[in-house]
């Protein structure tokens, strides 16, 4: 009998290093600037993506360096799923703490590294521009409705 695959028989904070960063499924989603309303502190994604994120492939191109070199970067751990209400509703972290399968197109599911572009399921669907392309001011104008 074949053993369950790890994201079914583990909860995140029991994976390994290796198993947590396989679990991303590489979106980029996560890259996206995000606004928060003030008064009900509601969180609204742009089409504004970080300077970092190479636009042909969704990967950091400094992911080691990332949080020092952009300091709003969130480094997320298991202990943080379910306080980041942020996080996209596709996004693999927060699927299995919610008891949720992976999406058909995860790289896990698919065994191809691409699947979620190819899918559309990343930010190349939605990103307009970098982050060093505007002002901060004007980051409200590229709210995603």
């Amino acid at each position: 009998m074949a053993q369950e695959v790890f994201w079914r028989r583990k909860t995140l904070a029991q994976m390994s290093p290796s198993e947590w960063e396989s679990l991303c499924d590489g979106c980029a989603l996560c890259c996206l600037q995000k606004v928060e309303d003030e008064d009900t502190l509601e969180v609204f994604y742009t089409s504004v993506v970080c300077h970092l994120l190479d636009k042909s492939n969704c990967y950091c191109t400094q992911y080691e360096k990332r949080s020092s070199l952009v300091p709003n970067c969130v480094k997320l751990r298991p202990q943080d799923v379910q306080a980041f209400h942020w996080l996209p509703p596709t996004c693999s972290y927060r699927l299995i703490d919610e008891g949720k399968e992976l999406p058909e197109w995860h790289p896990l599911v698919t065994g191809q590294t691409d699947s979620v572009i190819a899918a559309q399921a990343s930010v190349l669907s939605v990103y307009e521009v970098t982050d060093k392309e505007i002002t901060e001011d004007q980051l409200i104008d590229y709210v995603l409705l």
